[in-house]
């Protein structure tokens, strides 16, 4: 099974996975976060990008998108392995990321039906089954950004993350990707959700 977890940047995707991961155990998983800038080529450029080293291209939302979208298909074969295994596929960040910001950036719905034709469609990703979105206020989570940044002087934050407007539309675009049950059911978790319960639905799913 293939469970997306999403989120605005500082939702706090990081620690559902850490829970999940102690609750199922990491022979049961395979945990890929995105984008995944140690290993991909394209993901490090569209890092470079972000922090204003790649001239114009970050003003391209198309074409960030379609570097993070390229960043994905570097795992297909690891994500579409692992499934196959049985293991339970948790990925911090996955195409409803892109459709989100994407949507955001050009404040236009219509990109979210290109980032599905791109990403499932042209370069063949596998869907995921269940997707899971932390519904953190923007104001809080760029909360949780700075203060990363404050104790991480690595963990500077990019053109995306410190742009609260943009921050507020992908949390909207999200909550819309949600309602739709866009490409398969969603589970929306507020800010006061309790992590035992969490876990303990995703147990379920993966049991059905």
């Amino acid at each position: 099974m293939i469970i997306a977890i999403e989120g605005i940047d500082g939702a706090g995707k990081n620690t559902l996975v850490t829970a999940l991961m102690q609750r199922f155990g990491a022979h049961r998983l395979e945990v890929i976060a995105f984008p995944r800038y140690e290993q991909s080529i394209h993901a490090q450029l569209a890092q470079k990008a972000l922090y204003g080293d790649m001239g114009d291209l970050v003003d391209s939302a198309y074409g960030m998108a379609t570097m993070f979208a390229l960043d994905r298909l570097g795992a297909k074969e690891a994500i579409e392995r692992a499934d196959q295994a049985g293991k339970l596929v948790l990925l911090d960040r996955y195409v409803a990321s892109n459709a989100a910001y994407t949507a955001a950036r050009l404040e236009d719905p219509a990109a979210i039906e290109w980032i599905e034709q791109l990403e499932f469609g042209t370069l063949g990703l596998p869907r995921p089954d269940h997707q899971i979105l932390l519904a953190t206020a923007p104001a809080l989570a760029m909360e949780r950004a700075r203060s990363r940044e404050e104790q991480d002087s690595a963990r500077t934050r990019d053109r995306y993350e410190s742009d609260g407007g943009l921050q507020q539309r992908t949390a909207d675009a999200y909550r819309r990707l949600a309602q739709a049950s866009w490409v398969s059911p969603w589970l929306v978790l507020e800010p006061d959700y309790d992590l035992d319960d969490v876990c303990a639905i995703v147990e379920k799913m993966v049991a059905h």
